[in-house]
């Protein structure tokens, strides 16, 4: 034997046979197998003190404890699908929608017919294997001849075809090159009596997926016919979309994607990238480094035993971009299914197949994301909810749970909808429910105090709204525009930020200068050029607009947007600041109850802006009384449940001069 295995300590030789044992007991690929018998015969021949045995060693027990062929098998009933979603969440009916669309091809695509034709000019022999598939489950169809066979394909499709290599007029390797020629797709398996290395060569040359010598060994059969199954299978399913959930925090992303995993009965794990900086985190680490390890991917993988979770990334918008690499790229690779089929984590150093895995993305916005990835997603919105939707959630879910989690579930208290509106108003402000969920749970730990303090103390089995006063303190927000005075050159815009819906105030001020126009407030290029656009529409209509012509001789024009500490960017506050601008030259104030949105082209056309409904709900949570938005707007608005629009005067114009009497006090 080796010198070094016979000086090897009692443990040592335990540890190996126990990985010898499990390498025998795994089913693996070939290449696989074959990488793990070249390890452990390298780690027989390793001294156990050197420090490449325990690299071996950790190597090899990654390797064997990865779930190669260990998968869950779906759950495909739709109906049992849309019940989950809908008894565990509310609303969000058109993601709840594509997500079934989702799942309804996954279904197909799975339960389509495995058709398989069989070609022998032997009739027993196409007759025995014909009838050992059709007890296996299969579809099968029989051709005595190439022609004959050549005929079926014509009019059927099939998955696989089963032939025989010496057949009279067309032989197996020139009927497989016809049939490819009729459906690319079809996998060959050729089998015959006279089987030679060079025969056996030469059709794999040709395409062959396997080559078989007579007598058949049916068993072998069936196993290669499940593994091109299953193999297509997983084809089918990964040839959809992956899915990106893009939305405001607090709206579901997450809670919906359980709601899959749960749905089709698979293992449910997610990662978050929030930060991510170095790519090897995701691709893992040469083992040629100190403490080198697998990337967070086949690490999750091999935690949860599965080979077909459904796999969540979170905060994908969120990875940060530095000189180790960019880890968003290691995203096509993990992502696309050219490619995942063949992922290699520089560990491993092996391929590992990641293309029966579900991919759930989720991100607040996709903008920053870049185009080849965005390319391969298929992003699906997730709105803010209205105050309706927010207490059907909170009485439905939140609530329930925060009772349970807290020690409530005896004799529980009951809220108010007056309860949950104040805490909806008065205490968040916000497109999701996470606020919403943290003060209810402020609510029930004080609850929860209370009975242990003073057991026999039942008075507060119902929670009104001034419970909800007494145990959160004062109200911590209010609607804006009442904080606010109608003034001149303050204007209320609204916008979307990766948070849902927001309320901003435009101010302006003009001043002795050189014709400068000063901006503030930590603001992007795209809405600077909106300002200068505003600006270059006032001085070429000044006249129409009731303005002074010299206005800009010897002024100075200061723009400023507060909270000066949030960058700001996007193409919708032009009208915004035109209004201000105009306001403030008109010596007219603006309402402070009317808020704007919109890009304004230098002719003067308010041009459409996306995000219709999160606005629309910004303008209900700071309770605003009118709206303004382009006329090209009008059919999302119509769109709209009557819940978002409730309580708004919903104002759509072409052109800038029809809002000014509608934004300003007064009338020239």
């Amino acid at each position: 034997m080796v010198f070094f295995k016979k000086n090897k300590d009692q443990s040592f030789e335990l540890e190996i046979d126990e990985l010898r044992k499990s390498f025998q007991t795994t089913r693996l690929p070939n290449y696989a197998r074959e990488t793990i018998t070249k390890e452990l015969e390298r780690l027989e021949r390793t001294d156990p003190s050197a420090p490449e045995y325990a690299i071996g060693v950790s190597y090899l027990d990654c390797l064997l404890n990865l779930p190669w062929n260990n998968f869950t098998d779906d759950n495909l009933d739709i109906n049992r699908a849309k019940e989950i979603l809908d008894a565990y969440h509310y609303g969000l009916d058109s993601v709840k929608e594509r997500i079934l669309d989702y799942l309804a091809v996954r279904t197909l695509c799975s339960i389509q017919s495995f058709r398989i034709l069989v070609v022998d000019d032997e009739r027993i022999a196409r007759d025995n294997l014909s009838y050992m598939l059709r007890k296996e489950g299969y579809e099968t169809e029989t051709a005595g001849s190439g022609p004959e066979a050549l005929e079926v394909l014509k009019n059927k499709e099939f998955s696989i075809m089963l032939t025989d290599l010496k057949m009279e007029s067309i032989d197996g390797i020139e009927l497989m090159k016809r049939a490819k020629e009729i459906y690319p797709e079809i996998e060959t398996i050729i089998f015959t009596g006279y089987g030679t290395i060079d025969s056996a060569v030469e059709a794999m040359k040709q395409g062959a997926v396997h080559y078989l010598c007579k007598p058949i060994n049916l068993n072998e059969v069936k196993d290669l016919v499940k593994r091109i199954q299953e193999k297509k299978r997983i084809i089918k399913n990964i040839s959809g979309p992956i899915l990106c959930f893009s939305g405001p925090p607090g709206t579901g992303k997450t809670s919906i994607g359980k709601a899959i995993a749960m749905a089709l009965g698979r293992k449910f794990t997610r990662i978050s990238l929030a930060g991510l900086r170095d790519e090897a985190e995701l691709r893992g680490h040469r083992r040629t480094y100190v403490g080198a390890m697998p990337g967070r991917i086949i690490n999750e993988i091999r935690r949860i035993g599965v080979g077909n979770p459904l796999f969540m990334l979170d905060e994908i918008d969120k990875i940060a971009h530095e000189f180790k690499g960019d880890p968003v790229s290691i995203m096509l690779e993990i992502l696309d299914p050219e490619q995942n089929r063949e992922f290699i984590d520089y560990y491993l150093d092996i391929p590992f197949d990641l293309s029966s895995v579900i991919f759930i993305l989720t991100a607040n916005g996709v903008e920053g994301l870049p185009e080849p990835l965005k390319d391969r997603l298929e992003v699906i919105e997730f709105t803010g909810y209205s105050e309706k939707e927010k207490i059907n959630i909170a009485r439905n879910h939140i609530i329930p749970r925060q009772l349970s989690l807290n020690g409530l579930n005896v004799n529980p208290p009951s809220f108010s909808e007056d309860a949950i509106r104040k805490i909806i108003n008065e205490y968040t402000r916000e497109s999701g429910v996470r606020n919403l969920e943290r003060q209810i749970s402020a609510i029930c730990r004080k609850l929860a105090r209370i009975r242990v303090e003073s057991p026999v103390d039942g008075s507060l089995s119902d929670i009104g709204p001034e419970q909800v006063k007494r145990f959160l303190g004062p109200r911590k927000y209010q609607a804006l525009h009442k904080l606010l005075k109608n003034r001149i050159g303050v204007t209320t815009g609204l916008v979307w930020t990766d948070s849902g819906g927001e309320i901003i105030f435009v101010e302006s001020r003009i001043m002795p200068g050189t014709q400068q126009l000063i901006m503030t407030g930590s603001l992007g290029k795209i809405i600077k050029e909106s300002a200068q656009i505003a600006l270059s529409y006032i001085k070429s209509q000044a006249k129409m607009l009731g303005i002074d012509p010299d206005f800009y001789q010897s002024k100075d024009i200061h723009i400023h947007i507060p909270a000066g500490a949030i960058p700001k960017d996007g193409p919708s506050a032009g009208l915004t600041i035109a209004m201000s601008l105009i306001s403030l030259l008109k010596q007219r104030p603006a309402k402070a109850d009317v808020a704007i949105t919109g890009e304004l082209s230098l002719i003067g056309q308010i041009l459409p802006v996306s995000a219709v409904r999160e606005k629309f709900l910004a303008a209900q949570r700071a309770g605003i009384k009118t709206v303004v938005f382009p006329i090209q707007n009008r059919v999302d608005i119509e769109n709209l449940p009557s819940e978002v629009t409730n309580g708004l005067n919903i104002i759509t114009a072409e052109e800038l001069p029809e809002v000014i009497d509608v934004v300003l006090e007064g009338v020239d």
